[in-house]
């Protein structure tokens, strides 16, 4: 990481990588930071931090309980569904407006984050299926020009990433439907309405499925 140059680059450097670390699930939900750790461990004082933790609080990734104490949320049944069906709304009419536009590199990127999906999945590799699910996604929707659809999708992954990473890592074992050859497929035959579908199927599949069953999984737990 490079965290040199002005204070308004230092803070987006830092906002970026706290960001990076929360959409693709490495924060887990009701962990709690401290601002003083964070700095430590990125090197920064506790300024840009606290920045950081502003603005990724201002879109309901944290919540900040004092100074020095922060929070990310934990998932309820009725932010998940909120969640899910925001982006049902959302992301397949991104895929939608980024076909037209795709061009032969990106069409190799997403073959190439359909492979280490696939293989994450097989695996059982929890990490590495959250930042290629993140990489597949984005790779497509930040084609089309529509920078506000872009940058609301991302409000939502941030809200439901790090639940979606302790929820794969629960039941990694489970058969996904893996929707993104479909997308790939759909992409190649210029096929809209289908490409549309593929994206809705991944997100109730993967969202939809593991999500409600690590609900499910909390609600019959004992509680203390």
């Amino acid at each position: 990481m490079n965290f040199k140059g002005g204070d308004e680059g230092l803070n987006a450097t830092v906002y970026a990588e706290l960001r990076k670390r929360i959409v693709t699930g490495h924060i887990s939900p009701a962990h709690e930071l401290s601002t003083r750790g964070l700095a430590g461990e990125l090197g920064v004082s506790q300024t840009p931090v606290r920045d950081a933790l502003s603005r990724l609080s201002a879109e309901g990734a944290v919540s900040i309980r004092s100074k020095r104490r922060v929070r990310v949320p934990e998932m309820t049944s009725e932010r998940f569904d909120d969640l899910l069906r925001c982006r049902l709304l959302l992301e397949p009419e991104a895929a939608a407006l980024a076909l037209p536009l795709l061009k032969p590199a990106d069409m190799e990127r997403l073959r190439e984050m359909e492979a280490k999906l696939s293989a994450a999945i097989a695996q059982g590799d929890a990490a590495g299926y959250m930042q290629s699910n993140y990489d597949f996604h984005f790779t497509l929707y930040r084609v089309q020009p529509q920078k506000t659809l872009t940058q609301l999708i991302e409000t939502l992954w941030l809200q439901f990433g790090p639940y979606m990473r302790v929820v794969f890592g629960r039941v990694s074992g489970a058969k996904l439907n893996d929707s993104h050859q479909h997308a790939l497929d759909a992409i190649k035959a210029g096929d809209v309405a289908a490409l549309r579908k593929a994206i809705a199927d991944d997100i109730a599949d993967g969202m939809g499925l593991l999500g409600r069953t690590g609900l499910t999984a909390n609600d019959s737990a004992p509680r203390p």
